[in-house]
């Protein structure tokens, strides 16, 4: 009856695996899709995640301490693995039997970009291994760079605010090109979950995270000495960050518009965007 079981459970999770959408158009730009995120009110919004997003900022666009800031908090060894880091995941296994709970993901950003585009939040066995599959088939596809644009352009960073076009301007008022070393770093510390790390409830926590972010930089020589004393000195001008996060939690703003679907298309279909002339 036990190996009927495990039979069952493999054969499961084998058609789950053949089942997984193709990663292959993502490696193109110019495409863009549509996923569904939820506000802080757990209602679901269509996003656009493309160059039809009006806030998509490509690779080139994006500051490089704000790359080697993301790179330092959230995924070491990025550029080492292969979309997978099974040391972390040991790691995190260990420490969620420690405690008896689930406290560490282990997560790469691959996997997190897997997650985002392609399977929900919830934390099953299944969605797991489609995770590790999806993001290994991601980086054998996508290069290095490719992967960091879309999970920046994706990631939550508040109540309603995905991606980093976003996030730069509801926080600064700036575009993402125009942020300093300690907005970066004050940015890649909200990523583990806006809502632990919330700059309107819990400046302090936030502050004593980008100051960690910064001094693993320097140490990894990703900023200059210079840079990090400067970094360290100045203070994130969050001006109506109180009021702006409060009207957001009354009424989120509207979803950006997904692009419209084709015969037989729906959420979730990748579109070639035209060209640019």
């Amino acid at each position: 009856m036990l190996a009927f079981v495990a039979l069952v459970l493999a054969a499961w999770i084998g058609v789950s695996i053949l089942t997984l959408p193709s990663v292959a158009p993502l490696a193109n730009p110019g495409v863009s899709m549509t996923i569904t995120v939820k506000d802080w009110h757990r209602k679901d919004h269509p996003f656009v995640v493309g160059p039809k997003n009006p806030r998509w900022t490509p690779y080139g666009a994006l500051p490089a301490a704000l790359k080697k800031a993301v790179v330092a908090s959230e995924d070491a060894h990025f550029y080492s693995h292969e979309g997978v880091d099974y040391e972390a995941i040991q790691e995190a296994i260990k420490t969620d039997l420690r405690k008896g709970k689930f406290v560490r993901g282990g997560s790469t950003i691959t996997q997190q970009v897997a997650k985002n585009l392609f399977l929900t939040r919830e934390k099953t066995l299944i969605r797991k291994v489609k995770e590790l599959v999806l993001a290994r088939r991601m980086d054998d596809a996508l290069s290095k760079s490719r992967i960091l644009e879309l999970y920046l352009n994706v990631v939550e960073f508040g109540p309603m605010v995905y991606g980093i076009g976003h996030a730069a301007h509801y926080y600064f008022g700036k575009p993402p090109s125009a942020l300093t070393v300690r907005e970066c770093a004050f940015l890649a510390s909200m990523l583990p979950g806006p809502k632990v790390y919330n700059p309107y409830r819990k400046m302090d926590r936030v502050m004593k995270r980008s100051d960690r972010i910064l001094r693993r930089m320097v140490s990894a020589r990703m900023i200059s000495r210079e840079e990090y004393d400067a970094a360290m000195t100045e203070v994130p001008n969050l001006t109506g960050l109180e009021r702006k996060v409060e009207k957001t939690l009354e009424t989120p703003p509207p979803a950006v518009k997904p692009p419209e679907e084709t015969p037989g298309g729906g959420p979730g279909e990748i579109e070639p965007s035209p060209p640019v002339r």
